[in-house]
């Protein structure tokens, strides 16, 4: 199963990883870990958080009529694949 979404703003994109994050039980702790980064960084990128980089991606795809979705697909947990 898989959720798809479309991409508008930094906030968007930031709640749609929190859906993915959620859907994979990890607190923002744990992805920080499995990332190699802080806790507040995982938070600042759910929150939609400026920053110049994604300002000007935002405006580059709507400049340029390109729109943006996300997909989270469904994870099979560790140990429960094919055998």
């Amino acid at each position: 199963m898989s959720y798809s979404g479309r991409v508008t703003s930094p906030q968007s994109l930031g709640r749609i990883l929190q859906q993915a994050r959620l859907l994979n039980g990890w607190s923002q702790r744990e992805l920080a870990e499995r990332l190699g980064t802080t806790q507040r960084y995982v938070w600042e990128i759910e929150a939609g958080k400026p920053s110049i980089f994604v300002d000007r991606l935002f405006a580059y795809l709507r400049e340029t009529g390109t729109e943006l979705t996300a997909t989270i697909s469904a994870r099979v947990p560790e140990g429960r694949g094919d055998e």
